[in-house]
């Protein structure tokens, strides 16, 4: 018998008792939908934050210090800075000071990051204004009290995007500053990323949902030494290179320079951070996450499986007549193991097939609502489609073999 005359009886069959074929695939389809899903809207959602991380300026080099180890005189000034813009490789150097202090607008009061850096800090984190600028180099000097705000952050206070011009009362330790907003800029610059309305729900989420206010301000990092009442000291210093290739080099040269500049070289006061290890730890987590998550939801293609092993076996011993007379007339026993290992692959393809459907489909609805990219794959199509085609065999293989293996006078005494 060929493969043709095999997938025409396997469909005869299936179609003749539909209805307890549709029940035996279910366990496919959903196993395959889930994987298919899971897998699809973890590849974008983690393509997607991957990307707003990178967008956010990943690839610099984080140099901190130690405050455990770190005397007063170990602390990174404003001329190591302009010293490390110096070096060879060094594309952009700045100061990250930040605080977290009361905020005011109007009636409104809450709380508020506040981010000190100097102009270069705009290109080290690759963001741009939606409304107004940034701050200016001479703004950076004076000790200017202007700040660029978030979109996300700009909603959440005043209920608009567009705030150039407005003030907030910040305070920190009983010192408090009127702030004037000269920027806006994407939510790339604020702790939610993402779209406005996401910036927002994410910050109504922090705050229990509650009328507390929230936001994020960047300003010049004179002002904030001003406002923590520090002296020209910093505790961490972001730098980005000319070539991404030589980034690691140039946040050990930045290292051996504030080490040379402060004469500490036997004690180890500084930790040089690649922020683009930061984008592969988070990229093997969400990866390791998904897999699991799909293996969990894989266990249901096992439970799938038995039920096709189950059905192959009620449907052999419905038909054991037909098989003592074809194995009377001369069929191979190769021949009945091959068409009952047919059916079963064809059972299982169906419900990988309508399994694939379901799974893009939910897919789609799940990355619409989480506003996620959808990412879906060839490899994870053939993946699920492979998959139930594997099922179909192996748990095919054992009814298969059993029809193969009756012998053709016990069959044909069987009512």
């Amino acid at each position: 018998m060929n493969i043709k005359e095999n997938i025409r009886i396997a469909i005869f069959s299936i179609k003749t008792n539909l209805m307890r074929s549709l029940l035996t695939m279910l366990g496919i389809i959903i196993g395959v939908s889930s994987v298919i899903a899971i897998v699809t809207v973890g590849d974008g959602g983690r393509d997607y934050i991957i990307g707003l991380i990178r967008d956010m300026g990943s690839s610099a080099i984080n140099i901190t210090v130690d405050s455990g180890v770190a005397t007063p005189s170990d602390y990174i000034t404003s001329a190591d800075i302009a010293a490390i813009k110096q070096l060879d490789g060094v594309d952009y150097a700045s100061p990250a000071v930040i605080g977290m202090g009361g905020i005011q607008v109007g009636d409104d009061s809450g709380f508020g990051i506040l981010i000190g850096a100097n102009t270069d800090i705009q290109k080290i984190m690759k963001t741009d204004c939606t409304y107004g600028r940034f701050f200016t180099e001479e703004e950076y000097n004076s000790a200017k009290q202007v700040a660029v705000i978030d979109n996300g952050s700009a909603v959440m206070l005043f209920g608009r995007e567009d705030v150039v011009g407005e003030t907030v009362k910040y305070t920190f330790n009983e010192i408090t500053v009127n702030l004037k907003i000269i920027g806006v800029a994407d939510n790339g610059m604020g702790m939610f990323g993402g779209d406005t309305e996401s910036a927002v729900e994410s910050m109504s989420a922090l705050t229990g949902g509650s009328s507390v206010k929230y936001c994020s301000l960047m300003v010049p990092a004179t002002v904030s030494l001003e406002i923590v009442d520090a002296d020209d000291r910093f505790e961490s210093v972001y730098l980005t290179a000319n070539d991404e290739s030589q980034l690691e080099s140039a946040g050990n040269a930045a290292q051996n320079l504030i080490k040379a500049r402060h004469n500490n070289f036997e004690r180890d006061c500084y930790t040089v951070v690649n922020m683009a290890t930061y984008i592969d730890l988070l990229d093997s987590v969400i990866h390791i996450f998904t897999i699991f998550i799909a293996a969990v939801s894989a266990i249901s293609l096992v439970v799938g499986g038995i039920g096709v092993m189950n059905i192959m076996l009620v449907s052999i011993t419905e038909r054991t007549r037909e098989i003592g007379i074809r194995k009377a007339l001369g069929a191979k026993t190769g021949t009945i193991m091959f068409q009952f290992l047919t059916e079963s692959i064809i059972l299982c393809m169906i419900g990988g097939v309508i399994g694939l459907i379901v799974g893009i489909v939910g897919a789609v609805a799940v990355s619409h609502i989480m506003n996620v990219p959808l990412q879906v794959k060839l490899s994870t199509i053939a993946l699920a489609v492979g998959f139930s085609s594997a099922i179909g065999i192996i748990f095919g293989v054992y009814p298969a073999r059993r029809a193969a293996l009756m012998p053709p006078i016990e069959a044909l005494r069987r009512d």
